[in-house]
């Protein structure tokens, strides 16, 4: 009796053969689902998420034929002036996280940082607040141009957002914006303690310096739009709607931010029980 059996417009014989061919039929939505940015790695671990088993090769194999290649980015240079003595900033926090890009708990430490996207009408930027024990970006702003108060703007989300208790760490870099007065004054009011890298030292903020990293390469694929507008669209939905709800991380176990933080409040309500 004949084994093949037809998967799409092929026909496969044996069982490793339709399991190949099942999953073959099923990468292109898992790629697209991804915006594209997923690489064979990233792609497997969807299956194995749902408790299949499956492995690298027959994974890579049908995404190199179809053309499918996930997002790369560049390799962090040091700055030039990176050992040139900085000069004193007023305003300036010490720096108590030491580049430790890891937390206990929720609303324990924040990273912030800006980047500028490209668009025909100028350069709008983007600033954000990052929660780095789930990666849930919870706090963002854009403007126009590199405005005063838009580090203060996200700052602000992030606490209405998540009502963080005192103590939290907001750190950042020693951008104009952040040693500016009006973060200072919004993170003593909510009891959050400010903390900044060394100057011209991109490694001490390098959890955002990869975030920044990731909306660029992964989410406006190094585009350049035709307005602010579309830009901001655009940004939006990368966050609200790709990163925070479905981009997956190996730092969470393969799991999205969102699904990283459920998971969390489930174990601490089978606790509290």
């Amino acid at each position: 009796m004949p084994t093949a059996v037809p998967i799409g417009e092929k026909w496969v014989d044996g069982i490793n053969d339709l399991r190949d061919a099942e999953l073959a039929a099923k990468i292109p939505e898992m790629y697209g689902a991804s915006r594209g940015s997923y690489g064979a790695p990233r792609v497997l671990a969807e299956p194995k998420r749902a408790g299949g088993r499956t492995s690298r090769k027959r994974v890579a194999r049908p995404m190199r034929d179809n053309g499918m290649v996930g997002t790369t980015r560049g390799r962090a240079r040091r700055p030039k002036d990176a050992a040139k003595p900085a000069a004193p900033q007023a305003n300036a926090a010490p720096d108590p996280v030491k580049r430790d890009f890891s937390a206990d708990g929720p609303n324990r430490a924040r990273f912030a940082g800006i980047a500028c996207v490209r668009t025909h009408r100028g350069r709008p930027c983007l600033a954000a607040v990052m929660d780095i024990w789930s990666r849930m970006i919870v706090g963002w702003s854009m403007s126009p141009r590199m405005a005063a108060g838009l580090a203060g703007d996200a700052l602000k989300m992030a606490i209405a957002g998540r009502r963080p208790k005192r103590g939290c760490v907001h750190h950042s870099d020693h951008g104009s914006r952040y040693v500016s007065p009006l973060p200072g004054e919004t993170m003593r009011g909510a009891g959050i303690g400010p903390s900044m890298g060394s100057v011209s030292s991109p490694w001490d903020n390098a959890a955002m310096e990869s975030l920044m990293g990731l909306i660029k390469s992964e989410c406006v694929h190094a585009r350049t739009f035709e307005t602010r507008g579309r830009a901001a669209l655009e940004i939006f939905e990368c966050i609200e709607c790709f990163y925070n709800r479905v981009r997956i991380h190996s730092a969470l176990g393969h799991l999205s931010p969102e699904e990283f933080e459920a998971r969390h409040m489930e174990g601490a309500v089978k606790m509290a029980a």
